[in-house]
């Protein structure tokens, strides 16, 4: 992502991608690690130039979501989930994780896909699993063939129709959208409650038990 975003500040063309074999530093949400074994991974970062504002980040990780998912569903035939807000879950443990941020007028996209990993670190074995370890063997090259195709279908959803547009595309592919109980860490504490939808901005609305519902902005969100 540094390399994407220099390039995005050099004016790079919209459609760039910077790839990478293998990871030393892969960074996660909420400055987590994110394991990037040697030739195991697609592990791509992708400049995107739309006529979007920062304030759309929200959104736009929900669209590069649905774009991983539908990618990874396409070349392998698993059944992928969506985890509010980019969360790619084959079961109940990730197999892609996604960041994105602004840089030099530009969207630099940050996805990882776990392919072919045949085992992880115990830290993390039970929360992720590769299209591998689920039983379907895909070429890194066509998944990002077809990550690639996604991304630009699912970009011109959001720019031609609206975020509301992205926002019902969400809540028809992920089971965390709505009634579903959830437990997410949030500025130190922690709430539990069911997920009711999502607001306009794209954020997850948890109703609590007590019949609070708390927008969550950011946190870790996992099922209860």
């Amino acid at each position: 992502m540094s390399r994407a975003a220099q390039l995005a500040r050099e004016g790079c063309a919209s459609g760039s991608v910077i790839g990478a074999d293998e990871q030393t530093a892969g960074i996660g949400r909420h400055g987590h690690s994110w394991h990037s074994e040697k030739e195991a991974g697609l592990y791509v970062s992708i400049i995107l130039r739309l006529a979007l504002q920062p304030k759309d980040l929200p959104v736009i990780m929900l669209m590069l979501g649905l774009a991983a998912q539908k990618a990874i569903s396409e070349t392998s035939g698993l059944a992928a989930d969506l985890r509010w807000p980019n969360d790619v879950l084959i079961g109940e443990k990730k197999c892609a994780g996604i960041l994105a941020q602004f840089e030099g007028g530009a969207v630099i996209a940050g996805i990882g896909v776990n392919v072919a990993h045949a085992r992880f670190p115990a830290a993390i074995a039970p929360l992720a699993t590769s299209l591998r370890i689920e039983g379907a063997e895909v070429k890194r090259e066509d998944l990002l063939e077809a990550l690639l195709r996604s991304i630009d279908e699912h970009a011109n959803v959001l720019v031609n129709n609206g975020g509301d547009a992205i926002l019902r595309m969400f809540a028809r592919v992920s089971s965390y959208a709505r009634g579903r109980r959830v437990r997410v860490e949030q500025n130190g504490a922690a709430i539990e409650g069911i997920t009711c939808g999502l607001d306009r901005s794209g954020f997850l609305v948890v109703r609590e038990d007590n019949g609070k519902e708390t927008t969550i902005l950011a946190g870790g969100v996992r099922p209860a």
